[in-house]
């Protein structure tokens, strides 16, 4: 599921800019001048698409700071890349004399799956057992990392570290439950008598937006906490067969119309955006939001006027969620010695701190290790989740264009549609690609 380019998102977001290959193979420049020798150990080119104020970006600052000090006759070549910029040209870019030697890549077949097939990225598993990243980093989180022969997600070749995570999770307007003598839900049963305690207070509890991802996250959702992780499996990576019309998407349509005809929903939140969601929290119109981590920076900035917190959403062990994009070493690396110096760094306690305080998910940092209270929910948050080895990836990830789907499907839903058209509309592609694919 691609993060939307929302308000609140854009803060944390490279700016969409339209660029060239030609720019991207032009001769690097970045602070200190003009290039050192090659392949000599005395250079490390980086790049990543982090903007420049986000936490994310922050950490690798430091990152890159902790390198220089401990490699300090090495000259590191740093260039802030837009992700649309290595999206679209990362296999030429790689395949020439110009790859970097480490840099920031997407997680997912179409991508990190895809160059490794091509062997454009070295194999990092003989790295990632020496340092034991495979016991700091959970079976879930890893997924996105490890790939087979064909490209698919979920293999036993390490291509990628990834250093934070990201998830689906519930945010609480404190005040308002306080206002209302709302309990703050503990698991499922509490969590629809909040929804109807709220409702019967004149109130639509949940926030949504159904011309956009939110509403196929609740969908989604609804299902895992039917699902096990066989069918999380079978689903997103092609190991057995889906059954649409089976208990798991069933119970899913059945009580999001449930909670519809209930109010808890409302009807009109079909044409809304993820922004216009967000916005429904923020001005205290809904009080319970279920979204990713990549809301809760902007909501830190956009909160003025009430108390709010994080959990876990209380009604699965599993939520839509992976391990963050990838630090790969192109095979075409010159320095790949350097590029491994410098991922250790970013899995290093200091730094994995560093992302938990900036308001990120770090996947080998501890709760305990986070002092800012809100941050620190945040990150308490996902270590449950990554207990439960409950990151189930994002529904449209198993087929090109089923993003578009899964938002149709939902209206569909939204607007009235019957469960089983509902079910059918998403179970289409998906079989045919599944009967087609190589």
């Amino acid at each position: 599921m691609n993060i939307p380019r929302t308000r609140s998102a854009l803060r944390r977001r490279p700016l969409l800019l339209a660029v060239t290959t030609l720019a991207l193979l032009a001769p690097l420049t970045a602070c200190g001048g003009s290039d050192a020798a090659e392949g000599d150990g005395k250079t490390l080119r980086l790049w990543h698409y982090e903007q420049e104020d986000g936490a994310l970006s922050k950490a690798w600052d430091a990152a890159i700071a902790e390198f220089k000090t401990t490699h300090p006759d090495v000259k590191v070549v740093f260039e802030r890349k837009t992700f649309e910029q290595i999206q679209q040209n990362a296999g030429m870019i790689l395949n020439s004399d110009k790859a970097p030697d480490v840099m920031e890549y997407n997680k997912g077949n179409a991508t990190t799956g895809q160059l490794a097939k091509q062997g454009l990225l070295t194999d990092l598993t003989p790295l990632v057992k020496e340092h034991g990243w495979d016991r700091k980093i959970s079976e879930s989180a890893s997924v996105t990392a490890r790939y087979n022969d064909k490209g698919e997600m979920g293999g036993d070749t390490w291509y990628g570290i990834p250093n934070y995570g990201e998830f689906v999770l519930t945010y609480y307007n404190d005040d308002l439950f306080k206002k209302h003598g709302v309990d703050k839900p503990t698991d499922f049963a509490s969590f629809e008598a909040a929804l109807a305690k709220f409702k019967a207070a004149g109130i639509t509890p949940l926030a949504n937006a159904g011309n956009d991802h939110p509403a196929g996250h609740w969908l989604y959702l609804l299902a895992l906490s039917e699902a096990n992780n066989t069918w999380v499996d079978n689903y997103q990576r092609y190991l057995g067969k889906v059954e649409f019309h089976g208990p798991e998407m069933t119970y899913a349509v059945d009580k999001y119309q449930e909670w519809l005809d209930k109010g808890y929903f409302d009807k009109k939140d079909v044409g809304l955006k993820g922004s216009d969601m967000v916005e429904q929290f923020v001005s205290q119109k809904r009080p319970i939001m279920v979204g990713g981590n990549w809301w809760f920076g902007g909501l830190t900035t956009d909160i003025k006027n009430f108390q709010w917190s994080t959990a876990a959403y209380p009604g699965s062990e599993r939520t839509l969620g992976s391990g963050g994009n990838n630090w790969v070493i192109p095979t075409k690396a010159k320095n790949k010695k350097l590029a491994e110096d410098f991922i250790a760094i970013t899995m290093s306690d200091k730094i994995q701190k560093l992302i938990g305080e900036e308001g990120n998910v770090p996947l080998a940092a501890k709760p305990s290790d986070i002092t800012d209270p809100k941050s620190r929910q945040l990150t308490e948050a996902f270590a449950q989740t990554q207990e439960n080895d409950g990151l189930a990836f994002y529904p449209d990830w198993p087929v090109a264009g089923y993003y578009d789907t899964w938002v149709a499907a939902t209206q569909n839903l939204m607007n009235g549609g019957k469960a089983d058209s509902v079910l059918d509309e998403l179970a289409a592609p998906y079989d045919k690609y599944v009967a087609t694919r190589p």
